[in-house]
């Protein structure tokens, strides 16, 4: 096959045509900048918080639709070991901003965050939040790798290009107008790509639809054509698995700062809430081609194709079966377009990914913890410079012998089982202190690891029922990271409440205490500073100073 110099030229001046919004907005971010007199992090991270609903609509949507979900999606379709009941990635991102709108977007935003580790930071301290700062920051990496691979392997079959060379070029054209532009070159090239993903997918149907190596999908639906039904089953003995892929990528996402900043960015709690309920409704709509896909390739005799036999499956090429439909199924022309589709969902997620893990670096690790004392400028270039450092790093891990599911799989698991009950409990629970985390922090790693991962090649040690050898890899049927996930739950809220009773009660010396918990009470929801001052004619500024001073009398009538 030679290289593809049509698709070369379209992917160029994709690439062109991103980059040059991404510049555009930067240039709009520095004048509205300079125009409100906001702070570079506010306006890099969260764009003053002045991202209208329609832009923020857009973001959050882009951000979800990314390569894995539209390549991951096709491919549990077409696999004969899974098929369309396992494809759950458009219904739990639906879940997953349903219930970030209901219960996350207003409590986050109403005390106006940066970042999700704000609350850890300013409940439990630096250093056990910069220890957990760790894992938020490997998910996004690894979202960046996951990314990346799928437009990598989508370029190299389409076009023929080593793969190499996509992947850089891609994750180059991104770092550059991420770094340049924040938030703002984020959210308005977003607008171009998560256009694009839904016009160049949905031109793809109608021509694989009419592949002739293929039949009619409905008729391979329930019955064995050229492989299992497309569909899927779900027997008894999966039922537990499959519940625990849904929760692992539909509330294992609140765990994501990915989330969290589109949210935050947003004018009020009310837009917030608005963002998450559009992007639930939009979402699976950028799914239903992807399934097309993977059922008619599921559909396909592919001795009539160019590809020949074996089929992709007995090839172990399953996960490129989105690139190998459209290039052995469709014209070349349609075949171009899918790359933009691809590439374009692709931007849209490692761009967010890259500025998330910027945001939490910058704002809960260098700012708060190594220099206390930056200056606005220093800021701007920790930022920057941790845009380009996070990308390299995702870069360079995408070059790993595993595919896109593998990372996927890794960087859900890190928010669900590790972030996603932290998070719960340092905004709903009041009992829950520095020790209950550290120690559900520890017991997450710890079980998690001991339960194994056959997509990463970790080996179980500890073997929940249903455990069983097949095909030579030892599987767990249980759900594995839900029971790891309520685990970690449960030890937090136990080890809170049994150090704060132990300190307390002097049972331990309260030199041992180095979290301070001893005589602390139970914090209470705070409402935000409007709401305060609108309650109280008298400013917040003012009741405080007058607290500070020393008369009785100015003390009780604060």
């Amino acid at each position: 096959m030679a290289l593809n110099v049509p698709g070369l030229v379209a992917s160029v001046l994709f690439y062109v045509l991103v980059l040059a919004i991404g510049i555009w907005a930067s240039v709009k971010s520095r004048r509205d900048e300079a125009r409100t007199q906001a702070s570079h992090a506010d306006m890099a991270l969260l764009g003053d918080r002045k991202i209208s609903l329609v832009v923020g609509v857009f973001t959050t949507t882009a951000t979800w639709v990314g390569g894995t979900f539209i390549i991951g999606t096709a491919e549990t379709v077409y696999d004969p070991k899974f098929g369309l009941i396992w494809a759950v990635m458009p219904l739990a991102a639906t879940v997953a901003f349903t219930v970030g709108g209901l219960f996350f977007a207003e409590p986050m935003r109403d005390r106006k965050y940066v970042t999700m580790m704000d609350p850890f930071q300013k409940k439990y301290g630096n250093v056990l939040c910069g220890v957990l700062s760790v894992a938020p920051l490997m998910s996004e990496i690894v979202w960046v790798t996951s990314t990346l691979i799928s437009l990598g392997v989508t370029m190299s079959v389409i076009l023929d290009l080593s793969y190499a060379v996509c992947i850089w070029i891609s994750a180059a054209v991104a770092v550059v107008y991420t770094l340049l532009g924040g938030l703002y070159s984020v959210a308005y090239t977003d607008i171009i790509q998560l256009t694009l993903i839904f016009i160049t997918s949905w031109l793809c149907v109608p021509f694989i639809l009419m592949s002739p190596a293929s039949v009619d999908i409905t008729s391979t639906s329930f019955n064995h054509t050229f492989q299992a039904p497309w569909v899927g089953s779900l027997s008894a003995g999966r039922a537990w698995k499959w519940l625990d892929i849904f929760l692992l990528l539909s509330i294992g996402d609140l765990g994501f700062q990915d989330f969290h900043q589109r949210t935050l960015s947003a004018s009020s709690p009310a837009t917030a809430k608005l963002r998450c309920y559009a992007a639930a409704v939009l979402i699976p709509t950028f799914g239903v081609p992807a399934v097309l896909i993977g059922a008619v390739a599921a559909s396909t005799d592919w001795n009539a194709t160019s590809y020949g036999l074996p089929s992709p499956f007995e090839r172990r090429e399953a996960g490129m079966i989105l690139p190998l439909a459209l290039t052995h199924l469709t014209p070349p022309y349609i075949s171009i377009i899918g790359i933009g589709a691809v590439a374009a969902a692709v931007m849209s997620s490692t761009d967010s990914a890259l500025l998330s893990s910027a945001s939490i670096f910058s704002s809960n690790i260098y700012k708060k913890i190594l220099r206390t004392q930056a200056s606005e400028n220093e800021l701007r270039w920790v930022i920057r410079i941790s845009v380009v450092v996070f990308g390299l790093a995702g870069t360079s891990l995408s070059f790993l012998h595993a595919g896109v599911m593998a990372f996927w799989v890794l960087g859900g698991e890190i928010a669900y089982i590790l972030m996603f009950p932290q998070l719960v409990c340092v905004l709903f629970f009041s009992m829950s202190n520095a020790y209950g985390s550290a120690a559900g922090l520890a017991v997450g790693v710890v079980l998690r690891l001991l339960c194994g991962e056959p997509l990463l090649a970790v080996p179980p040690l500890l073997r929940l029922p249903g455990f069983t050898l097949e095909d030579g890899v030892y599987v767990q049927y249980s759900p594995v990271r839900t029971v790891c996930m309520l685990l970690v739950f449960v030890s937090i809220l136990a080890c809170s409440g049994l150090s704060s009773l132990l300190f307390n009660k002097g049972l331990i010396p309260e030199r041992w205490d180095v979290f301070k918990v001893k005589g602390r009470l139970p914090e209470q929801t705070e409402a935000p500073a409007e709401s305060r001052s609108q309650e109280n004619p008298r400013s917040v500024t003012s009741c405080e100073n007058e607290a500070a001073a020393t008369e009785p009398m100015l003390e009780s009538t604060c």
